[in-house]
């Protein structure tokens, strides 16, 4: 009998102890702000966001409701149309959980609110009232059973700076939190695992954001591949215990915006479910990489999740003077690299591992390329890996556009058609080298396979003089000029350590 008990105990303990496998585990769920999906209707940011893989959605004030509803969201809704929108979220699977960013002028209005917010099932209004409305909006969260969640916009909004969303709570109920919009404090110069620290039990819902730089007029990249630290917020959410939705939200347009949002989702669904320790111990991993760090970059160093990695910077300087070519043969026009005529542009500086980001467009037969880790500008064509751009297709696939050219063909053929921007982002790890594009991993390449000069390991020819194994691991990245019209945008290098 007593050692029948032990047996139960120690079961009993390791239950205890077992370790969460899923968000909602922990209570966490991920959702998009409707805003994201602002250019159609909130119909169509409901099907945008059920098929990103996300079940949650928050309205946002004025978006056209769609569906053959001639209205918009928000209070005035009559009672007809609030019915069709919530069949229509039932049907996708999609439950709308917050509002906002939303305010009332007046008692009257904000009652308003609340009872719409009411009667759609809404948990969580997302606003920024007047600290002379905080009274009255907390005696309304009580009466209604709605929390108000205070956003922050950024610097010089009223509530960009977490010590005065303190201030101006204080003496309310915890009805009244905080909507974290961790992109924005990155926009403001703060740091945002510092102000989830600071606003420690008042976090109610968040506006997720990674950016890809620590400026104001820094942009949205897919979750993990930016600056914000998102492993080190995880990490102290988890910390605190917070349990609520992480909306997804883009504040510009981007023709991979639907990819984003998907990759967004993938990396909370891979992530989410780590523990504290895991997560600033380096295991946050980016969607499609591994989490050997010796092998593909996993986002962050152990130990150092709470530091800031060191964020993508400019590849070429406004003026080319970092740069390697001909005069006048490459031009900045409104933001974008032309091609001139007279040859390649290289960098000066050389790189060994690091993530590479690039748009990139084509006309009818461009043919360009990437070159990755060149050890001579002169001899580059053996001394250098190059990431294929071409816009027709072609039966040889390790020559069409993502190849690592005439050595492995990309997984498929993921080019956008003559005249729309595509993306690349290449990430280069030591023996390693993924590319993605139009956000699909389409090569995942072992250079050490790459035993024998003119040969790749299937058999068949290419030609190179130096195996891929024996080629310099640092060098020159260039953008190829081959005689067709191609352009560039958006070109950033992330090192990695």
């Amino acid at each position: 009998m007593k050692k029948l008990t032990f047996l139960l105990c120690l079961v009993a303990l390791a239950g205890c102890t077992t370790v969460p496998r899923s968000a909602k585990d922990v209570g966490w769920n991920v959702g998009c702000q409707a805003y994201t999906f602002r250019s159609g209707t909130f119909f169509e940011a409901v099907d945008k966001t059920a098929a990103a893989g996300a079940h949650y959605i928050e309205a946002y004030p004025g978006q056209p409701v769609g569906g053959g509803i001639d209205a918009r969201m928000g209070p005035g809704l009559d009672a007809a149309a609030r019915q069709k929108v919530l069949a229509k979220l039932a049907e996708a699977g999609v439950t709308l959980v917050n509002f906002g960013v939303a305010g009332a002028g007046n008692e009257q209005e904000w009652r308003n609110l609340f009872a719409f917010a009411k009667d759609m099932g809404i948990r969580t209004i997302v606003a920024e009232p007047a600290p002379e409305q905080m009274k009255l909006v907390d005696s309304l969260c009580k009466s209604y059973g709605v929390n108000v969640a205070i956003h922050n916009h950024p610097k010089p909004s009223r509530y960009w700076n977490p010590d005065v969303e303190l201030a101006a709570f204080k003496g309310c109920s915890k009805r009244i939190g905080v909507c974290a919009d961790v992109g924005h404090w990155v926009r403001s110069g703060l740091d945002p695992v510092t102000c989830l620290k600071k606003l420690q039990g008042r976090i109610i819902t968040l506006h997720f954001k990674d950016l890809s730089a620590k400026d104001p007029a820094a942009h949205d990249v897919p979750w993990g591949t930016g600056i914000s630290n998102v492993p080190g917020v995880f990490a102290e959410l988890k910390r605190q215990g917070f349990r609520g939705v992480f909306s997804i939200e883009y504040e510009h347009e981007t023709p991979a915006l639907a990819a984003n949002a998907r990759r967004c989702v993938q990396y909370f669904d891979q992530n989410a479910p780590l523990t504290e320790r895991e997560l600033r111990s380096g295991k946050a991993v980016v969607p499609g990489m591994t989490p050997d760090v010796n092998q593909v970059w996993a986002g962050t160093k152990p130990g150092k999740a709470d530091l800031w990695p060191v964020g993508p910077k400019p590849l070429l300087k406004s003026d080319l003077s970092n740069a390697i070519c001909k005069k006048d043969s490459w031009q900045w026009e409104d933001g974008v690299l032309t091609a001139k005529g007279g040859g390649d542009i290289w960098t000066k500086e050389t790189y060994g591992d690091f993530v590479l980001e690039l748009d990139f467009k084509c006309d009818t037969n461009t043919n360009s390329g990437v070159f990755l880790r060149c050890a001579d500008v002169v001899n580059w064509l053996h001394t250098s890996i190059e990431v294929q751009i071409l816009q027709p297709d072609e039966a040889d696939k390790k020559h069409i556009c993502g190849a690592i050219f005439d050595c492995l063909a990309p997984t498929k053929n993921a080019i956008k058609p003559v005249g729309e921007w595509n993306h690349y982002k290449i990430t280069a790890k030591a023996n390693r080298i993924q590319v993605e594009l139009n956000g699909e991993q389409i090569i995942n390449m072992d250079l050490n396979q790459w035993t024998e000069a003119h040969k790749n390991p299937d058999g068949s020819p290419n030609k190179f003089n130096t195996a891929y194994k024996d080629m310099a691991r640092t060098g020159h990245i260039g953008l190829q000029y081959h005689g067709h019209p191609v352009w560039f945008r958006n070109l950033t290098i992330k090192p990695i350590d």
